[in-house]
Parts: C-alpha cells; sequence; structure tokens
C-alpha cells in the first residue's frame, strides 16, 4: 500500500545502527547510503529510509503517528523489540503481547526509536 516512510534524525549514524538491529531482525537491511542525508531500507514492497531534514531545522516526531512493520510470527515481534531496546530505543505502550481487536488477535509490541518516532511491530494471529 506505501511506496516509502522516511522518519527524520539529526544523527543519521545512530539511527542507523538503531534501524539496522530492528530492520535486521525481520530481514531487511543494513541501510545503503542514498546520499551524505539519507540512508534507505529497499525491498519489493517499499523502501524505508532516514533522513536529516530537508529544511534544515531539527528532526522531530510525529504526534499520533506509528509506523508499522509486518512480522510473520509472535518471536519476530519479540526480537524487534529486543534490537531496539538493545539500541537505544524505547518501549512504549503495553508489554509485547495479544491484542484483541475488531480485526482479530494480533500481537504487537511498540518502540520510540532514538528520535522519538513511534513504532510497532505487529504479527496477524490465525483464528
Amino acid at each position: 500500500m506505501f511506496s516509502h516512510v522516511t522518519v527524520g534524525a539529526d544523527d543519521l549514524e545512530i539511527s542507523k545502527a538503531f534501524y539496522d538491529a530492528v530492520l535486521g531482525s525481520l530481514g531487511y537491511g543494513p541501510a545503503v547510503a542514498v546520499s551524505e542525508d539519507r540512508y534507505a531500507y529497499p525491498s519489493d514492497k517499499g523502501v524505508f529510509l532516514i533522513i536529516r531534514p530537508i529544511d534544515g531545522q531539527q528532526a522531530s516526531h510525529a504526534n499520533g503517528g506509528t509506523i508499522g512493520f509486518t512480522c510473520d510470527s509472535p518471536e519476530k515481534v519479540d526480537a524487534w523489540h529486543a534490537a531496539g531496546i538493545a539500541h537505544g530505543g524505547k518501549s512504549v505502550e503495553n508489554p509485547p503481547g495479544i491484542r484483541a481487536s475488531g480485526f482479530g488477535n494480533m500481537y504487537l509490541a511498540y518502540l520510540r526509536d532514538p528520535y522519538g518516532n513511534k513504532l510497532c511491530a505487529m504479527h496477524r494471529m490465525t483464528a
């Protein structure tokens, strides 16, 4: 559904280490340097980018925004969460686990990256 997702970072190397770990736990990466101001994580379904803000202002996170990553098992969600914590992320919301919703049960974990962007790893559970 999405062509790309971009988050801002003032220190690209801190963000690269974080995203190399969390996206690496899902089988992506490491980052590809696109220019001195951006890194990309290409896949066959889209691209995730970390960039220095183009307007020259400090990076900030979107209030109310969440970037979700699909996982094929609860174990991958847990590995993603652990990799994020180990590389400067902060666990937010509830601990990783099952959440019931109108869309069925999901196994979720939430993190804030080093710049405060809210991330989610999700595995849709079968009925």
